[in-house]
C-alpha cells in the first residue's frame, strides 16, 4: 500500500492523504462525498486537465473520497460534463467527491 501525499502542502491533503491506486481499480470503489464541496473552486482546474488530455495528452492527479477512504490515480481526464468527470474506459468520477485535482 503506498500513500501520496497530494499535491502541495494543503488543508486537504494534510487531513486526508491518499492511497494512490491504478486507474483502472477505480470501478471497484463507492465513491463518498468529499467532506467539503470544492467544486466551484476546481472548476479551472478540471477545465484545465480535460484540456490537458485532450490536446496534449498530459496527465492529471486526482484525489477523490471513496467508502474505503481518500484514493488517489495518474490519468488524463477526457471530459468534465454534469456532476462527473470522465476517464479512460469511459469511468466516472462523481464531481462531489473530489479532494484535490492537480498537474
Amino acid at each position: 500500500m503506498s500513500f501520496v501525499l497530494l499535491f502541495k502542502p494543503n488543508y486537504v491533503a494534510a487531513m486526508f492523504p491518499a492511497e494512490l491506486i491504478p486507474k483502472e481499480e477505480v470501478p471497484n470503489y463507492q465513491f463518498r462525498t468529499a467532506p467539503q464541496n470544492r467544486i466551484r473552486q476546481f472548476e479551472g482546474k478540471l477545465f484545465g486537465a480535460m484540456r490537458l488530455g485532450n490536446e496534449f495528452k498530459s496527465k492529471a492527479f486526482i484525489a477523490f473520497m471513496t467508502a474505503d477512504g481518500p484514493k488517489a490515480i495518474e490519468t488524463t481526464v477526457w471530459t468534465v460534463a454534469g456532476e462527473y468527470l470522465q476517464i479512460k474506459g469511459g469511468v466516472l468520477i462523481p464531481l462531489a467527491s473530489l479532494l484535490d485535482i492537480d498537474y
